[in-house]
Parts: structure tokens; C-alpha cells; sequence
């Protein structure tokens, strides 16, 4: 299946919204890791733990349905973590997490956010290689974040 990626559209979060991100990062949390407590609790509660903190959530929506999700988590005033993104299975490749990132880094710099940090699997190729391109790179990962991380990333963005 193809999509028009032109007709991908990014919305916010809203509390109509709340189970996307939640259904979204489960499946592929079960597919390549394992649902981790931290998870647990942001993904039930996306509201307390990244919008009412100073964070963002985006989804993208094609044909009325939401087949992707990205967050920007508040760390503090000038470093945000990318975070809980994810594709719909069937529609993974197709540019929308590419998408996402764009829409991600606008945000990030109309709103004069200096640094984006991520964390990642070396075994996801595709979403290190679409981090890479857009300019994030490799930093030391400090132990106990994630116990799936093995790579961190950074991008300044000012």
C-alpha cells in the first residue's frame, strides 16, 4: 500500500486523541522490545506527563485515521527529548516519520528550543538512519533511561 504523503496532515494532541499515542508506541514497543514502566506511565497518561510539563505530542493523520506520533518531551527551557515515535505497521517507509521529524524541528525552533536529544536502538536502522539525516549525532548514553537504548542522539538547533 502507498500513501500520498502530501495528504498526511500534522495535528496536536488532544484529549480526544489520547489513545494514538498509546495503541501506536505499544505496537511496536511488543514487536522489537518490551513495554518498560516508564512507558507504562507516559503512555497512559500523555496528558500529565509531556503536555501539562511544557511538552508536545503530534500526530500524523491521513484518511481520517492517525497511523503516526512523535513527542517532544520537556528535560528543560532549552533541551527538549524526542521521543515516542512511532508508525502504524502497514505504513512504515513511507515518509511519514520523515514527516514528523520536519514538523518536530519547526516547532522545536519557532519555539527557540536549543537542543533535541533521542534515544534509540542500533537495531532500528530506519529511524537511526532518519535521525542521522536530519543532522542528529551520536553522544554517550548515560545508563538507566531506557533499558532498550543503546544509542543517544543530539541535534543543536541554535
Amino acid at each position: 500500500m502507498s500513501l500520498d504523503t502530501n495528504k498526511v496532515e500534522i495535528i496536536p494532541f488532544s484529549i480526544e486523541l489520547k489513545e494514538p499515542i498509546k495503541t501506536l508506541n505499544l505496537e511496536w514497543l511488543h514487536k522489537y522490545f518490551k513495554v518498560e514502566p516508564k512507558d507504562e506511565k507516559v503512555l497512559s497518561d500523555p496528558q500529565g506527563e509531556i503536555i501539562d510539563k511544557g511538552g508536545m505530542i503530534f500526530y500524523a493523520r491521513y484518511n481520517n485515521n492517525i497511523v503516526g506520533t512523535v513527542s517532544l518531551l520537556k528535560i528543560d527551557d532549552a533541551t527538549f527529548e524526542l521521543t515516542k515515535m512511532a508508525v502504524s505497521d502497514g505504513n512504515q517507509g513511507l515518509g511519514i516519520g520523515k514527516k514528523l521529524m520536519e514538523h518536530c524541528l519547526n516547532e522545536a525552533k519557532e519555539k527557540g528550543i536549543q537542543k533535541l536529544i533521542l534515544y534509540s536502538n542500533r537495531k532500528l536502522l530506519p529511524a537511526i538512519h532518519l535521525y542521522e539525516s536530519f543532522g542528529f549525532i551520536e553522544i554517550p548514553v548515560e545508563e538507566g533511561v531506557y533499558e532498550r537504548a543503546d544509542i543517544k542522539m543530539e541535534k543543536i538547533l541554535s
